[in-house]
Order: structure tokens, then sequence, then C-alpha cells
């Protein structure tokens, strides 16, 4: 398929260029980043993009068979409210009306767990039950998952008049070579010391969330729209899930079945079901058990060999 990857050189974009050429898809990818006139693409063709110009979208999913939309400012605290509110919703909309308008069979969302709201919330509140599912009902307040819970809303709308498919993927907190030490270090070191995690301890790795990508481009879909959560099998605590929750929120939180005792805290069953996903990476694959980085996965981010970063000269 002609697949169009916006945000490309960010660790998700990168990651999926890398595994949609690898699958044989012919892949275009766009950023805000300048391209690299003096080089030759070595797979994808690059375009630089402003999304939440509408000229710009439709100028770039022209041609395309699929979108896949990571493009994003990616939480919103680096930001101002403002900023991430109109880059996000509007760079959705956009990108949204030109696959209605241009012809496109399937635009594929990247949202995010924090549409229900408890990762960025002012007044912090945490959900009634573990594992999380796509039953649970979001409140969000930040700026960043608003724009994602009204980006889901827009391919409601897109799918009701329109024959474009969509599917919206959730992922957890994203993590690869170049952040694992630094983001699940303190939890492994002590999950009982470090502050409670409202998403209850789930992540997920940046090559599984490619390669869910990829099956949300290739995979059967009905006619509607359907969200479903992306994560890793294991929590990032490396603790049994009951241990933790019982220790943070004691009874304020209904633990119901897990598929394993260190479960993470958001299932995944819904996005298995309807795109066949399974997680194959660990942080057990980057980390050892006390958060510390393993030689291998660091040689791999010195070498400059990972799928994000080959991803990303492969759109130079």
């Amino acid at each position: 398929m002609q697949i169009l990857v916006t945000g490309a050189h960010g660790k998700v974009g990168a990651a999926t260029v890398y595994e949609l050429i690898e699958a044989g898809h012919t892949v275009t990818g766009c950023d805000v980043i300048a391209p690299v006139y003096e080089a030759g693409s070595s797979g994808a063709h690059y375009v630089q993009a402003d999304l939440s110009d509408a000229g710009d979208a439709f100028a770039v999913v022209r041609g395309h068979d699929v979108v896949v939309h990571c493009a994003a400012l990616p939480e919103p605290t680096r930001n101002p409210p403002s900023s991430v509110f109109r880059n996000n919703l509007m760079a959705t909309f956009n990108v949204a009306e030109a696959c209605v308008r241009l012809g496109a069979d399937r635009l594929v969302n990247v949202s995010s767990e924090t549409v229900t709201g408890m990762a960025f919330a002012e007044r912090s509140f945490h959900s009634p039950y573990a594992p999380i599912d796509e039953d649970l009902i979001g409140h969000p307040q930040d700026p960043y998952a608003l724009a994602k819970t009204f980006g889901e809303q827009l391919m409601d709308a897109m799918v009701a008049r329109s024959d474009v498919q969509a599917v919206s993927l959730r992922p957890s907190w994203v993590q690869w070579e170049g952040n694992y030490e630094r983001s699940l270090g303190p939890w492994l070191h002590d999950p009982f010391a470090a502050e409670p995690s409202v998403s209850f301890w789930s992540y997920v790795d940046a090559y599984d969330l490619a390669h869910a990508l990829r099956l949300a481009c290739e995979c059967q879909l009905h006619d509607w729209h359907e969200a479903v959560y992306i994560v890793s099998a294991d929590n990032g605590a490396g603790r049994p899930l009951r241990s933790l929750i019982e220790h943070h929120f004691g009874e304020d939180v209904e633990l119901r079945s897990l598929p394993r005792e260190d479960a993470g805290g958001i299932s995944y069953a819904k996005a298995h079901d309807l795109l066949g996903y399974e997680p194959s990476r660990s942080w057990r694959d980057y980390l050892t058990e006390d958060g510390t980085l393993v030689s291998r996965a660091r040689l791999l981010h010195e070498q400059g060999e990972t799928g994000i970063q080959l991803g990303k000269r492969a759109l130079s």
C-alpha cells in the first residue's frame, strides 16, 4: 500500500516508517522538520509539512491509501496550553478532512491513554478498577488529553460521513532504547517508594507500537471507528500488580482478573481481538532487574542501529 506516516521524525513515527518499509509498503513520511536536500532517500520519501495548515494536509495526503497519523505535540507541559490544543486538534481535523475529500481508504489515528484524563490532571483522580479497559469513561482536564479525545470524535464523524475506515490506537507511556533507563529505572529500583502510577505502571515499547500500527493498516476493519489500548504485557515495575495497587491505592481500586501476575494496569485484550496485536517486547530486553540499561541496548543506541534511528535515516 501507499502509506503516509505523519510525525515521521518522532520516535513513534520513525519506528513505524521502518516497520512499514520492512513489510514491503511504499512509505512517505512528513513532519515539520526540514528535509536533508543533499541526501538521497534510502527507503521512504519525505515531505516537510505543517498539518495544522489545511493546504499542507491536503497536499501530503493526496495519493495515499492509508494515513498513519502520529504527528502531535506529545504532552501538555512543554508548550502553551493553547498551542498544544490548537496544533493537535487542527492537525487531526485537517488530516481527517483530507482523507475524506481525497478518497483515502483508512486513517490510523494515534490517540493516547491520556483520554482517561488521569495522566496530567490538575485535580488528580484514578481509575476505580484495574486493568483499565475501553469501557472506562474518560474525564480529561488538560489540553493534550482533550485534543486526543476530540480526535477520536473526529474519527467517529469521518466514518459516519464517508467510506474511510478508522481505528484509534491508545498507547501507554512509550519507551525505547533511549529512555527506558530514565523512565522505568525508578519504578524498578523501588516501586513502593516511587510516586504511584495512575496508569497502574503500564508502558509500551515503541517497536510493539509500530507493529500495532502496521497491523491497523493491514487488518480487516468494520465500517465504524474503534479505539483500542496498546500496551506491553507486563508492568514497568517488575512486581505483582496486586501488591503495587494494594500498597498505593488500598481498597480504592478493584483488581479484576489478570492474564499474568505482573500484568500491566491497562488491558490490550480488545487490540488482540481486533488487530491480532500481541506484544513481544518487555523492559527486560533493555534493563536489568534494578533498572540499569543492559550493554546490548546501550551499544545499539550508541551505534545508531535502533529501528527508530534507521527509520529516521530512511527519510533523509
